[in-house]
């Protein structure tokens, strides 16, 4: 039978968009069924991001309850969409572009637990809760598509009506004042060095948080109990995730985080930086990215 496109809710306009370029990753998905040759040989970081498997790492570790449903909202070209296929029962995925959606749905056609629906979420109707939300990479644009007073937390309000009971909201986004910006690297999503640390002072469309912020919005939003990992060097390339429980030791070495996308500066050694931060206690509060389980 295999997955299922849903264009019911498309208003006929892609908002978000790596260019061109997607079409060409549309092309590999449909053509190839292993990506491996194509990452050796091509180093575009559109074609990086959408297609390693690392990207994987940050969800593939997660012990979901087999029989359960997920909610994948802003799913994109399906990084992470096979992950949650290949663990739960079922999979529902929200995306704003039709085109992302198509390379998504090429992607994993196969899996008859898939759903795909491209759309605006605000405009989509559900009939079911979900055991499981996902927002990787998404919170931070709340701020662009939810037109309200405070985007940030009525997006995680709306969010929360479509969650079970004991359902979890699995969040993964950058931290503003993660050690990579302070080292010269350009904040994610506007390109502007140190944007985020001085709290995006002309840009009201997207921001990140530090982790008091962002605990402090996922509570004011209903989200009480919160779990808080820390994907190294960052979410979206994880190779390793620490946790309150399992931090980083000082005398593990925390290598400088790639920009693949951007040029950035080197202003100090972040290795040795992040030694020092580890050895007094600072890691969660500089650490480049967070992964936080919420319950209600």
């Amino acid at each position: 039978m295999g997955a299922k496109l849903n264009l019911d809710y498309y208003g006929g306009q892609d908002y978000y968009s790596d260019g061109d370029i997607e079409e060409e990753l549309l092309e590999i998905v449909k053509t190839h069924q292993n990506y491996d040759a194509i990452l050796a040989n091509d180093t575009r970081w559109p074609i990086l991001y959408h297609l390693s498997p690392i990207r994987q790492n940050i969800i593939n570790w997660y012990p979901f309850e087999e029989e359960a449903s997920c909610l994948e909202i802003g799913g994109g070209c399906g990084a992470i969409t096979g992950a949650l296929c290949n663990a739960l029962k079922e999979v529902k995925v929200v995306e704003l572009s039709k085109r992302r959606s198509t390379i998504n749905y090429e992607r994993h056609k196969t899996y008859d637990n898939l759903e795909i629906i491209t759309g605006n979420l605000n405009d989509i109707h559900f009939d079911e809760k979900f055991d499981y939300i996902t927002l990787n990479g998404v919170l931070e644009y709340a701020g662009a598509f939810t037109k309200t007073d405070e985007p940030y937390r009525d997006f995680l309000k709306q969010i929360k009506t479509y969650l079970k009971q004991e359902g979890k909201l699995i969040i993964a986004i950058e931290n503003r004042y993660g050690l990579k910006y302070f080292a010269g690297a350009k904040e994610d999503h506007t390109g502007i060095e140190f944007d985020g640390i001085e709290g995006y002072p002309d840009n009201d469309k997207v921001r990140t948080f530090g982790k008091r912020e962002i605990e402090m919005l996922l509570k004011k939003s209903g989200f009480d109990s919160l779990t808080f990992y820390y994907p190294h060097p960052d979410y979206k390339m994880p190779t390793e995730i620490y946790s309150d429980d399992l931090l980083p030791g000082a005398e593990k070495p925390m290598n400088k985080t790639p920009n693949f996308d951007m040029d950035r500066f080197d202003l100090f050694e972040e290795e040795e930086a992040f030694r020092g931060i580890v050895e007094n206690g600072q890691y969660p509060f500089f650490a480049n990215s967070f992964l936080i389980i919420c319950g209600v």
